[in-house]
């Protein structure tokens, strides 16, 4: 089996690899060792170096951590909104992987810190995937330039090898998958799927899809598995291009979802 990607929009750094999730085996790419910001995305290796600990007895999914001032953030999620100032560990994982709480990942990776985060990500093989920095309203010149950085390759094999339960073991790669089963971001490659953005953790349409996007201004990165049409798809479909040219955005996210359309076969 081989799918046939679209043509992609020029003007745009494209870093795509489509796998079957079950054997490894790449069926389609473009650029795929491409390396490109990738926005949120680095968000999932902090939640696989906390399902680790989780797992292997070093933290508690029940702990209670709060918010320091300077982690505040006014982009995505929910708990910026909220009233309450402490949230379990557990908690904060599922709206890191259901909204892409930028307040929940900064307290997480705080919690767990960077280097640590870092050394599992090379040790599951990751050479140029990475998380870089937590969340900010604005990046000023001694910071990271972006929050991650990634290529499709490497993603791509990486969300293959969770649903195999191959990263670290079977019990991380279920938490972290169950984490990220709750995503409500369908504006890319999952909006060619038909799914209720707010409810599709049960088999929906005969199509299940657990995902982690990546938005910034110049960027839209979208990762995850899929399964429809009796075949289980891994992709890493992967975006950028200069914000401060032309707005590439719609003809990205068409694109993006007309390669969701060719992986639903």
């Amino acid at each position: 089996m081989t799918i046939t990607l679209p043509a992609l929009p020029s003007g745009v750094s494209w870093s795509v690899c489509l796998r079957d999730a079950r054997s490894g085996r790449v069926l389609a790419e473009h650029g795929a060792d491409q390396v490109v910001p990738t926005a949120s995305i680095g968000k999932v290796f902090a939640l696989i170096e906390a399902a680790r600990r989780i797992v292997a007895g070093d933290l508690d999914p029940a702990e209670e951590l709060g918010w320091d001032l300077d982690e505040r953030v006014a982009d995505s999620g929910l708990w910026h909104l909220l009233r309450q100032p402490a949230l379990c560990l557990d908690d904060l994982c599922v709206l890191i992987g259901a909204v892409s709480d930028n307040l929940a990942a900064n307290v997480v990776i705080r919690r767990l810190g960077l280097e640590p985060i870092a050394a599992t990500t090379h040790a599951l093989g990751l050479r140029d995937s990475a998380l870089l920095d937590r969340a900010r309203d604005e990046r000023r010149p001694a910071d990271p330039a972006a929050l991650s950085r990634g290529r499709a390759d490497e993603l791509s094999d990486l969300m293959a090898r969770l649903h195999r339960d191959e990263v670290i073991g079977a019990a991380v790669s279920a938490r972290v998958r169950q984490w990220l089963a709750g995503t409500t971001d369908l504006s890319m490659v999952g909006g060619a799927f038909g799914l209720d953005p707010l409810a599709h953790r049960a088999d929906e349409r005969g199509v299940r899809l657990w995902s982690k996007t990546g938005t910034d201004p110049g960027v839209r990165a979208d990762i995850g598995v899929v399964e429809a049409s009796a075949r289980t798809i891994a992709y890493a479909v992967l975006a950028h291009w200069d914000a401060t040219g032309p707005d590439r955005r719609d003809d990205v996210l068409a694109a993006m979802r007309a390669i969701g359309t060719r992986i639903a076969g």
